[in-house]
C-alpha cells in the first residue's frame, strides 16, 4: 500500500463533483491522487427513494476501493454521509470539512438546524432545491463567487430528496480519525460560530477563510493549499 494518501472529494447537497474542477488539478499537480463521488441522493434515478444511508454507502464504496491511505474531503452535507461513510475503515487518515455538518450519531441535520426547513428551501412534494425567488442560490452558496462562474454553477444544481436530512447518522467517524475544519467566515446560510462549534465538538483543527459557502469555486487555490497542508 502507497504510504502518500490519496484524496477523496465528498461534494454537498444540490452539488456533483463538478464543484472540485477548479481544485482537483491543483491537488493533482501536487503529485496526489484524486478521487470524486457523486453521491446518490443528488445524482440518481429513483433518488427520490433514497437517503443518507444510500451516501454514506457510495462515500465507503470509494474508500474502499482506494488501495492505500485516504484523507477525504467533505463539503456541507457531505460531512453528514463522510461520517458515517468512513467510521471503521483502517485507511482513512484523516477527514477534512468544509463549512460541513459534522454531526454525531443520533443527529440529523434537520434537527442540528432546529428541526425547521429553512425558508430558503423550495420544497416541492418529497423533494427539496436550494434556493427561491427572495433567497437566491448565487447568494447564498456563491456570494464571493464571479457573476458568470456562479451563474454557470447555479445551473449545475440538482434537487433532491428531503429523507437523507430528515436521516440520523449512524457512526461517526471522527470520534477516531483526526479531522480539520475549514470555517467559511462569510457565509450567508452556516452561520461561522455554528461552523466552530462543531469543529470544538469534533476536535478538529481550525482554519478560517474569508470566503462565501463555496471556497472550492471562490478560492480554490487557498482550499487546496489547506488540504494539502493536511
Amino acid at each position: 500500500m502507497s504510504e502518500r494518501p490519496a484524496i477523496l472529494l465528498v461534494h454537498g447537497a444540490w452539488h456533483g463533483s463538478w464543484c472540485w474542477d477548479l481544485v482537483r488539478p491543483i491537488l493533482e499537480a501536487s503529485g496526489r491522487q484524486v478521487h470524486t463521488v457523486d453521491l446518490p441522493t443528488v445524482h440518481a434515478a429513483g433518488k427520490e427513494l433514497l437517503g443518507l444511508a444510500d451516501d454514506a454507502a457510495t462515500v465507503r464504496e470509494a474508500i474502499g476501493a482506494i488501495n492505500g491511505p485516504v484523507v477525504v474531503v467533505a463539503h456541507s452535507y457531505g460531512g453528514a454521509p463522510t461520517s458515517v461513510g468512513a467510521a471503521g475503515l483502517d485507511n482513512v487518515r484523516h477527514v477534512v470539512f468544509i463549512a460541513a455538518f459534522a454531526l454525531d450519531a443520533g443527529e440529523s441535520l434537520l434537527g442540528a438546524v432546529g428541526g425547521v426547513a429553512p425558508s430558503w428551501w423550495n420544497i416541492e412534494g418529497d423533494m427539496v432545491r436550494a434556493g427561491t425567488a427572495e433567497e437566491p442560490p448565487e447568494t447564498l452558496f456563491f456570494g464571493d463567487v464571479p457573476a458568470e462562474q456562479a451563474a454557470a454553477a447555479v445551473e449545475r444544481l440538482e434537487s433532491q430528496p428531503i429523507r437523507p436530512f430528515q436521516d440520523e447518522l449512524s457512526a461517526a467517524a471522527w470520534h477516531v480519525v483526526p479531522s480539520t475544519y475549514i470555517v467559511t467566515d462569510l457565509d450567508a446560510i452556516f452561520p461561522a460560530v455554528a461552523q466552530e462549534g462543531l469543529a470544538s465538538r469534533a476536535g478538529s483543527a481550525v482554519v478560517h477563510l474569508a470566503t462565501s459557502h463555496s471556497p472550492f469555486l471562490s478560492r480554490p487555490e487557498a482550499t487546496a493549499e489547506i488540504i494539502l497542508a493536511v
